[in-house]
């Protein structure tokens, strides 16, 4: 793919308070790129820079090859959907979507044709007449991705566009972006703070921490390969061990694991390991990692059962371990002894201290 988008070296300051450092970035033709954080991590000032909404204290913004660093909002070659859809009240569902249309002085009947076949991209054919106040939140949701894309943007800005919706709307509404942003194979720049819609929607995920980036990838590559402990603990579960490099292993309280060789000797690291590559049972495998835990608690979460075991050879840590939920599950118990075992290969190796 081509670079659609580029922040080259791009930052924002409000007075003596940075609130995005420098950041570069590059937005590919076609893709779907989320930028994922929590509160104040720099994510929306991203999407106000890139929207024009705010200018940049210092870097630039590029589109196509083409600076756009100062130019206005309205001049932009971009549409925004904001969290609150930011329908017009008084407006039916076609005068919203031919908005931006008409603002442009199209003809008539090509806005008419043009908002018919929006519409039923996204599945709102039959409702033109309608007036926000007589569709549900999804269906708002809907007019506003028609209304942006009509004028048939190459980007598309989502502001956490899903955030006022229940959960399982929510849970629909993910499909059914994925699914659009595929059919009308427009680039997608999106921000949430949920790690659920990020790994549902996107190709490449952004993972933002005040003010920068802490890591680029897909949503694999995040989920199994973190970067950092913030990442390693803000996308998914993790359990964090600690310990010490030595010989080229990260020694801790439960064993020794394989560290990549950037990590200096004697130096303090960490193993991040996902709940679900954690085994209860004496079938080991000779690389295996086994230790004897004592059973903390056990939560049945419908397919899933998370259990919480406390290692004898480290009573300070708590390990949990996310099972498929059946019958041999229910004989687990507090203070039951059980047998653990991690592969080794499984335990991400992390330096302790932020890059």
């Amino acid at each position: 793919m081509t670079v659609l988008l580029e922040l080259d070296a791009v930052s924002k300051s409000y007075g003596a308070t940075e609130v995005l450092r420098p950041t570069s970035l590059e937005v590919k033709d076609g893709e779907f790129l989320t930028i994922l954080g929590p509160s104040g991590s720099g994510k929306t000032t991203i999407l106000r820079l890139v929207g024009g909404f705010a200018r940049p204290t210092a870097g630039r913004i590029r589109f196509d090859g083409a600076d756009v660093t100062n130019v206005p909002t309205h001049k932009r070659p971009f549409n925004t959907v904001f969290q609150d859809y930011a329908l017009f009240p008084h407006m039916n569902v076609a005068r919203n979507v031919g908005y931006g249309l008409m603002l442009r002085r199209r003809p008539k009947r090509e806005i008419e044709n043009r908002v018919a076949e929006t519409l039923e991209v996204v599945g709102l054919s039959g409702m033109l007449d309608r007036y926000p106040s007589q569709l549900s939140g999804g269906q708002r949701q809907r007019v506003a991705l028609a209304r942006a894309l009509v004028c048939d943007p190459r980007l598309i800005l989502l502001d956490e566009p899903l955030a006022a919706l229940d959960a399982g709307l929510r849970r629909q509404m993910q499909l059914f972006l994925k699914s659009l942003q595929r059919q009308v194979r427009t680039t997608f720049l999106f921000v949430t703070h949920d790690q659920e819609e990020a790994t549902t929607m996107s190709d490449r995920i952004v993972v933002m921490n005040v003010g920068h980036i802490e890591q680029i990838g897909t949503p694999r590559d995040i989920y199994y390969a973190p970067a950092s402990r913030f990442v390693a603990e803000f996308f998914g579960d993790n359990n964090i061990l600690g310990g010490t490099i030595s010989d080229g292993r990260l020694q801790c309280a439960l064993g020794a694991f394989p560290a990549p060789p950037a990590l200096v000797e004697g130096s303090a690291a960490l193993a991040a390991i996902r709940p679900e590559k954690v085994r209860l049972g004496t079938a080991a495998e000779p690389a295996d990692i086994v230790f004897t835990a004592a059973v903390i608690d056990v939560v049945f979460a419908g397919a899933i059962t998370q259990v919480l075991l406390r290692p004898n050879a480290s009573p300070e840590a708590i390990i949990t371990a996310k099972l498929t939920s059946g019958a041999a599950i229910g004989s687990l118990a507090p203070d039951a002894s059980v047998e653990v075992r991690i592969a080794r290969e499984d335990a991400v190796i992390l330096p302790a201290a932020s890059p």
